[in-house]
């Protein structure tokens, strides 16, 4: 479980708050206006914004201190973060080893991984070679690679069409699945959160609300989801 115990963000003259509990193994949404701290919040998951006040806590451990790379989780970003440089397989292999020092069963593990992801065959390509899709997917797999159980997506396929955006949120869904993942998903996109969370945490107006079944927010949204929604 993921347990935001009276978190206080701050940058600049900005404050966001947040004091909730994230089940194991949920996928849920955060959604909310431009600027509402969604991305604010996953830079302090991730352990690269201390916050001012509060405790981050997973799985009854406090990780509030804990170094990012340290930290049960993976996160992705819309640009990827793979290196251009790198062949696909070395890229994977940074969610093993960051010196890229792989034995024989690591080897295999990418392999797998690559298999998974519906890559199996493109190890040796770089990522200019790949298309937006298979980069995606490129980014996933190395998710699976470091093998840590919360997985924070901001909004990672925001630039994809939407049969590729489809196909990726199902990819998504079943790796989750099949992994035990917990999912926090920064979205703009409505549709999205139905399509692979079932709960949604709103944040607006400096707060982070409690998770929400998302099919009965999205239908009778609160003051400031239905500002943001519009009609």
């Amino acid at each position: 479980m993921l347990i935001l115990d009276n978190l206080l963000l701050q940058q600049d003259d900005f404050e966001l708050r947040a004091d909730l509990q994230v089940a194991a193994d949920c996928h849920t949404a955060l959604i909310g206006p431009s600027g509402a701290g969604k991305s604010t919040l996953l830079s302090a998951l991730a352990g690269f914004l201390p916050p001012a006040y509060g405790r981050i806590i997973w799985d009854g451990r406090d990780i509030t201190s804990m170094p990012p790379g340290d930290r049960p989780l993976s996160i992705l970003f819309q640009d990827q973060n793979l290196f251009p440089h790198l062949s696909l397989a070395q890229n994977l292999g940074l969610g093993i080893n960051p010196k890229l020092r792989l034995a024989r069963a690591d080897h295999g593990r990418i392999e797998q991984a690559l298999v998974a992801t519906g890559l199996d065959g493109l190890g040796a390509r770089k990522p200019g070679a790949l298309s937006g899709g298979q980069q995606s997917r490129a980014a996933l797999a190395r998710a699976l690679l470091r093998a840590r159980p919360l997985l924070l997506l901001d909004e990672p396929f925001s630039a994809l069409g939407p049969a590729l955006k489809t196909e990726m949120l199902d990819l998504t869904r079943r790796l989750c699945r099949d992994h035990r993942m917990t999912l926090l998903m920064v979205t703009h996109e409505p549709a999205d959160a139905r399509a692979l969370c079932p709960q949604t945490c709103v944040i607006a107006n400096g707060r982070v609300a409690a998770p929400a079944p998302t099919a009965a927010l999205l239908d009778n949204p609160p003051p400031a989801l239905k500002a943001y929604l519009g009609p």
